[in-house]
């Protein structure tokens, strides 16, 4: 069994060029805003595109050129600002300043709303990233968090109880804590009946593999967590047989369910609904004209913000030095860089 987070990509992924097929939604992904007339001011300046925003992701598209896209997962997101940006569309005008890390890679995305006067590139990117910041709980394994409240689980607001276990012992030392098991729509809680703040909270997004294994207790339930989350083994024993063989199976069934539609827990909703995101992605059809490297700024190049794997401590290596480094680039007349300390800045260097 693979866990639904091993195939996630799209919150956790700054991808460019994407397919058409990637540019649609996946199940438990929805399309929450959809801006026109929205400008990459610093990776394609002078164009005009979409911009999408699901719950997962932001997602933006050249209208003239669909092929050229990007995605940008709010895992990756470090920051989100306004700045003043110059903007061939608009000049001088207020932008939306994205800063992500991919992979030990920076990348800054500055977007430009080509519509004067309205403030919804900024109210909907910032509270669906702030909505995607507070409802982790749906999506990490959590150990001693705030979970119990009067020996009762606090739900999460989509969340509902199936099965409450008392009697379950956690394997985690030799000789075990004696605690109560929750088994809900979106995740699995233990916590022990003598201290509730010894607890962990494992959502099915991060399950592997739910297994009857035997250890030194005998048979025990084994939940193995997804590699992003260091593939945790946690073991809980529970007797009788038949009852361990019941939960075991409730589990499964519950996980199967929860991985055809996940449950992310990303809740925001605008007043006008926008159009499903099939009906605005533009099918990609092949170029018929020759596209002269020297005249097609590169977004990915652009918006690439180290040009260098980061080490411990963000030392940055020469531009030349490394672009070296890189298998596919395209040399450009203006290069952006980051330098140590956070501090950006245009560097201009010619052939």
């Amino acid at each position: 069994m693979a866990s639904v987070l091993d195939a996630l990509w799209e919150d956790r992924d700054v991808r460019f060029d994407i397919t058409q097929q990637q540019m649609k939604t996946r199940p438990g992904e929805a399309l929450i805003d959809c801006l026109d007339s929205i400008e990459d001011t610093k990776g394609n300046n002078g164009d005009r595109g979409r911009l999408l925003v699901t719950n997962l992701r932001i997602i933006w598209h050249s209208l003239a050129l669909p092929r050229v896209n990007l995605s940008v997962g709010y895992n990756c997101i470090i920051n989100i600002t306004t700045r003043t940006a110059n903007s061939k569309l608009r000049g001088q005008t207020e932008a939306l300043y994205v800063l992500t890390k991919s992979n030990n890679t920076r990348f800054e995305f500055i977007f430009t709303n080509v519509v004067p006067g309205s403030p919804r590139l900024f109210t909907s990117v910032i509270a669906v990233h702030r909505a995607y910041e507070t409802s982790k709980m749906y999506r990490d394994l959590k150990l001693r968090g705030a979970l119990i409240q009067n020996k009762q689980l606090r739900l999460l607001p989509q969340e509902q109880v199936y099965d409450k276990i008392n009697g379950v012992w956690n394997l985690s030392s030799d000789q075990g804590n004696l605690g109560t098991f929750f088994i809900t729509n979106v995740r699995i809680v233990w916590h022990a009946n003598m201290n509730e703040s010894f607890n962990v909270s494992i959502p099915y997004l991060q399950i592997r593999s739910i297994r009857i294994r035997d250890s030194k207790f005998g048979l025990a339930l084994v939940i193995e967590s997804s590699q992003q989350t260091g593939g945790y083994v946690l073991g809980f024993k529970i007797d009788p047989m038949d009852k361990l063989q019941d939960a075991v199976k409730e589990i499964n069934s519950l996980h199967k369910v929860y991985s055809a539609n996940p449950i992310f827990g990303v809740e925001y909703e605008m007043e006008e609904k926008p159009q499903p995101l099939e009906e605005l992605t533009v099918e990609q059809l092949p170029d018929d004209v020759e596209i002269e490297p020297d005249e097609h700024t590169d977004a990915f190049t652009v918006s690439f913000t180290s040009y260098a794997t980061l080490r411990d401590n963000d030392t940055l290596l020469s531009p030349r030095s490394a672009l070296s480094k890189c298998q596919n680039f395209i040399y450009f007349k203006n290069i952006y860089l980051i330098f140590d300390n956070g501090m950006f800045i245009n560097h201009m260097q010619t052939k």
